[in-house]
């Protein structure tokens, strides 16, 4: 563990996306696995599948955290374009790589496939670069400095994900703990929330309301944070101010439950 908090960015890529045509799930994926690695995602952005934007994005982002996870566009397609972009945000030329193209030309040999140059394009990494093993379709992502670029497809995500761990520079893991207080207005503890809050500059303290029905509704309280001790003190404080309103509070594991 390092003695300060690394950060991360994760920039989703493709016009999908920005269509509403396809519902991105990496960043919830990515920004999982960076959690108890101490590592929290500071920023997310989405743009389309173009240099300019991808380049700046990438240039932006890589100054600005200690890592940055890209996800789409580097499959077999005219419009997968961001390994070309991201060699061109580091100033670097791009060709194949040899061990990229062994590996998919044993995988397509043992699937009876031919390896067409619209498959060999996947090969094509940025100099200077190092793979990332996919262990779902083959076709690996890679690594230029601090910037890990991706798949788009969750799955392959997935795989991806356990050959970047021991890459990274871990933090303290930041704990969280949920309190969900049914029939609570945000605005009936919003100063003595804010006034805890205050009482507790290492933490995170958020509140989101909910509301299914008149009979389903309340607020949810997130405390967040790296100790553990604070945390409690900070988690008994809520339960007694929401105690106050008449109201009894109940820590959730799962708060998407």
């Amino acid at each position: 563990m390092t003695d300060t908090n690394p950060t991360a960015a994760v920039l989703l890529i493709g016009d999908e996306l920005l269509s509403g045509r396809t519902r991105d799930i990496n960043l919830q994926q990515i920004a999982g696995f960076l959690a108890p690695l101490g590592i929290a995602v500071k920023e997310a952005r989405t743009v389309s599948d173009e240099p300019d934007a991808i380049i700046a994005a990438v240039n932006a982002l890589r100054a600005a955290y200690t890592y940055v996870f890209t996800t789409g566009g580097i499959g077999p397609t005219h419009d997968d374009i961001t390994a070309d972009a991201i060699a061109a945000a580091f100033g670097v030329e791009i060709s194949e790589h040899p061990d990229a193209v062994a590996l998919l030309e044993a995988r397509y040999a043992a699937m009876d496939t031919e390896f067409t140059p619209a498959r060999r394009r996947m090969t094509r990494v940025p100099h200077g670069a190092s793979l990332i093993a996919n262990p779902v379709s083959g076709a690996p992502g890679f690594q230029t400095e601090n910037v890990f670029t991706l798949a788009g497809v969750p799955s392959i995500v997935r795989g991806m994900l356990g050959d970047i761990g021991h890459r990274l520079e871990t933090g303290a893991v930041v704990h969280a703990v949920t309190l969900r207080a049914k029939g609570l207005r945000e605005g009936d503890v919003a100063e003595e929330l804010g006034v805890v809050a205050e009482g507790y500059p290492q933490l995170s303290i958020g509140s989101y309301p909910w509301f299914r029905s008149l009979d389903d509704a309340g607020v949810q309280i997130v405390v967040r944070g790296s100790d553990e001790a604070l945390l409690a003190e900070a988690e008994a404080k809520i339960e007694e101010m929401v105690r106050a309103k008449g109201i009894e509070p109940y820590r959730v594991e799962d708060p998407a439950a």
